[in-house]
């Protein structure tokens, strides 16, 4: 009878688990549609062709010159980069041959990285304009102008996109129409990238303050004051809030409260932003390391030398990190920080990479845009 019984559960689990994995919306999408991912993490779950075996092959696919520096992080989506540039121009590029499909004219700096939903490319701009665009054709379909530069990178949820400015303000913003639906000011400039998750927008400030704003309303949950300015943005998992400061730490804050469970002292400034997976958060400093921390407690787990200064942001995907720093792009394994691969470009690397379907990309200093993949037979 123990056995019958043991018997039944296993055949129930089965069955509850082929269901759940037939659920509309179940299906792993490998695509990198914006800064922070779908996850606020910088994590792709969904990745299976690169692992720490085979990335060591990563050779160069592709560039593409864009006339100017590439700060703007690239978003994936449907076989297509998406990517700003210092040039003024926001471009799409085929994913397989960087060739380009289209590309639109801002006529200003792009520091804004992309977010791409239901056929929409959101993204900002110098002197302070949110721009959505068509993702198959690149003609604009509205414009909304803040009052000052926006670095910021939208995010999307729910038909809203969420964008700061350095006019001080957060925005919210009908994602069809552009229709302003509110804005909260904190006071001082923002270039941290909200992140979105259960209902709060989450985004830091130069007031020195992380913010907890309610996404449909933008009215304040809850803020907590650092040491100094944060242009960090933040990422959430579980639970919790972590994000960098200027101050040279790394704080983790309860998502509900913005009570503080634990912060890290780097050796220099945070301006990078976390990435979380697997229990780890990852993040880079001025002091020329990447960090991997116990996303639980803040324990030191390792670092890694990358020679210069980490302005871009880690991107975590199939128990490999990828970074950027002066001049090089890092893979290192994820749990030990053992060096797997670099590549040197002729430019600082403060874009973040992105990683899907095999493929890694980022921009450079340099004024390209970069695709590695597997060279032909590695596996």
């Amino acid at each position: 009878m123990k056995c019958i019984r043991i018997l039944v559960l296993i055949l129930c689990a089965c069955f509850v688990s082929a269901a759940w994995s037939q659920q509309p919306g179940s299906k792993c999408i490998n695509d990198w549609s914006g800064f922070h991912r779908t996850n606020m993490r910088r994590w792709n779950p969904c990745e299976k062709v690169l692992n720490v075996h085979n990335v060591g092959n990563l050779t160069s696919k592709w560039s593409f010159g864009t006339f100017d520096r590439v700060v703007s992080s690239p978003a994936v989506a449907n076989g297509v980069v998406y990517v700003g540039s210092n040039y003024g121009d926001v471009y799409a590029l085929n994913a397989k041959t960087g060739a380009p499909l289209w590309s639109y004219t801002t006529g200003f700096s792009v520091y804004s990285s992309p977010a791409v939903a239901n056929g929409v490319v959101y993204v900002g701009s110098n002197p302070g304009d949110v721009y959505a665009l068509n993702a198959k054709t690149g003609a604009l379909l509205w414009s909304y102008h803040t009052g000052s530069f926006v670095h910021s990178s939208p995010a999307v949820a729910n038909g809203v996109v969420y964008v700061a400015s350095q006019d001080d303000n957060v925005y919210a913003l009908d994602a069809s129409t552009g229709a302003l639906l509110w804005s909260y000011s904190t006071g001082s400039l923002i270039d941290s990238s909200p992140a979105v998750a259960s209902g709060v927008v989450y985004v830091g400030s130069w007031d020195h303050n992380v913010y907890a704003l309610n996404a449909k309303t933008g009215a304040l949950l809850w803020s907590y004051k650092t040491g100094w300015l944060i242009d960090s943005s933040p990422a959430v998992a579980n639970g919790v809030v972590y994000v960098g400061s200027l101050d040279n730490n790394v704080y983790a804050l309860n998502a509900k409260t913005g009570a503080p469970l634990w912060s890290y002292t780097t050796g220099g400034e945070v301006w990078s932003s976390p990435a979380i997976a697997n229990g780890v958060l990852y993040v880079g400093s001025y002091d020329d390391n990447l960090y991997a921390l116990n996303a639980k407690t803040g324990a030191l787990l390792w670092s890694y030398d990358t020679l210069g200064p980490v302005d871009s942001s880690s991107a975590v995907a199939n128990g490999v990190v990828y970074i950027g720093s002066p001049d090089n792009l890092y893979a290192l394994n994820a749990k030990t920080g053992a060096p797997l691969w670099a590549y040197t470009t002729n430019g600082y690397v403060e874009s973040s990479p992105a990683v899907a379907d095999g493929v890694v990309y980022v921009g450079s200093d340099d004024g390209k845009v970069y695709a590695f993949g597997l060279k032909k037979g590695s596996k």
